[in-house]
C-alpha cells in the first residue's frame, strides 16, 4: 500500500481529517496518530502487525498535514477532539484503542480526557504526559537544550524557511539526532518531505501552540487524571525526549498506568523496532480486548 492510495475523508467539527483505513468493518478500531516530522506512513509496519491480529487500523494524517485540513486550531484539545470524533465515527457504540507518536501522543492524551467512554485502551510512544514533561523540564538543562527547536519553531516566518531549506535538510538532521541507530529509507523520505512540502507551514503550527497545549494559565484548575488504561513506551536512546522526563508521570492518572523504557532504541522506535513494540501493545490491548469480550 502507498501513502496516496485508499485515503477516506471525514468532515470534523473543524475541517476535514483524511486518513488510511485498513482491515474488517466490524474489528475492534485502533487508531494510530503520527507526530511531527512525520506523516502516516511511519505506522505501516505496525499497522499491519495488528491487523494480523484481527483489529482494523486507522491512520490519520494529524491535522495541518495534507490531505488533512491545514487550518488550526492546532493546540492539544483539538488534536485531542480530532480523535475523538473520528473514533466515533468509524466505532459507533463501541470503545476504540489508541496510539499515538510525538505530537500523536500529546492528541491521546487529550482525547482520553475529553471523552474517555469512547476509548478502551490507549498508548503513547516518545512523549510522556505533557504535564510531567512540563514539571520535569524545568530541572533537566540537558532536555531544555534538545527542545530548543520547539522554541526556535514558535518564531514567525524564518523557521519555515530553514525548515523547507534544501530539500528539508533540517528534518534529515533531527532525524539523525533523535533516532541515532536508525537510517530512514530514501523513498520514504522523498514521500515524507512531499507531504511536508504540500503542508507547509501548518507542521510547525503545533508548536506555536505551545503556550495553551503545556503552559497551565494562572488559577486554571488542574486537567482531570486520566482513567482510560494507557501503556507509555519510550527509547532509552531517544534524542528528542528523553526517558527521563516522565519521571513521576503516573501521578497524572487514575486509571491503569504502565510505563517501560526500552533499550536500543530512539524516538521513532515503532519503526526501529516494530516487532517488539507491537508485541507491547498487543500485550495491553489484548488484555482490554478480553475484559470486552467477557462483559459484553
Amino acid at each position: 500500500m502507498t501513502l496516496s492510495s485508499g485515503v477516506h475523508r471525514l468532515a470534523s467539527s473543524s475541517g476535514e481529517l483524511a486518513y488510511h483505513d485498513e482491515g474488517e468493518r466490524n474489528a475492534p478500531l485502533i487508531v494510530l496518530q503520527h507526530g511531527f516530522p512525520d506523516y502516516p506512513k511511519t505506522f505501516f509496519p505496525l499497522a499491519e502487525r495488528l491487523r494480523a491480529r484481527g483489529y482494523r487500523t486507522v491512520l490519520p494524517f494529524l491535522r495541518g498535514y495534507a490531505p488533512s485540513t491545514l487550518d488550526g486550531p492546532f493546540d492539544d484539545a483539538r488534536l485531542g477532539l480530532d480523535l475523538v470524533e473520528l473514533a466515533e465515527a468509524l466505532s459507533p457504540g463501541r470503545p476504540a484503542l489508541l496510539v499515538g507518536h510525538d505530537w500523536g501522543a500529546v492528541a491521546v492524551y487529550r482525547a482520553v480526557q475529553l471523552r474517555p467512554e469512547a476509548f478502551m485502551r490507549a498508548v503513547t510512544l516518545a512523549v510522556p504526559h505533557t504535564a510531567a514533561f512540563t514539571r520535569n523540564l524545568r530541572a533537566d538543562l540537558a532536555q531544555r537544550w534538545r527542545s530548543a527547536y520547539m522554541a526556535f519553531f514558535m518564531l514567525p516566518f524564518v523557521p519555515d524557511r530553514v525548515v523547507a531549506a534544501r530539500d528539508f535538510a533540517f528534518v534529515d538532521l533531527l532525524w539523525r539526532r533523535w533516532s541515532p541507530g536508525h537510517v530512514a529509507p530514501a523513498d520514504y523520505m522523498a514521500e515524507l518531505k512531499a507531504c511536508l512540502s504540500a503542508s507547509m507551514p501548518s507542521p510547525l503550527g503545533h508548536y506555536r501552540a505551545l503556550a495553551s497545549t503545556f503552559v497551565r494559565p494562572r488559577g486554571a484548575s488542574r486537567p482531570a487524571k486520566i482513567r482510560v488504561p494507557l501503556l507509555h513506551l519510550h527509547g532509552a536512546d531517544d534524542g528528542c525526549i528523553s526517558a527521563e522526563t516522565s519521571d513521576g508521570e503516573e501521578r497524572y492518572f487514575a486509571g491503569e498506568f504502565r510505563r517501560e523504557v526500552l533499550a536500543g532504541v530512539g524516538h521513532f522506535l515503532h519503526l526501529e523496532a516494530p516487532e517488539r513494540i507491537s508485541n507491547r501493545i498487543l500485550e495491553f490491548i489484548g488484555d482490554g480486548e478480553r475484559v470486552q469480550a467477557r462483559s459484553g
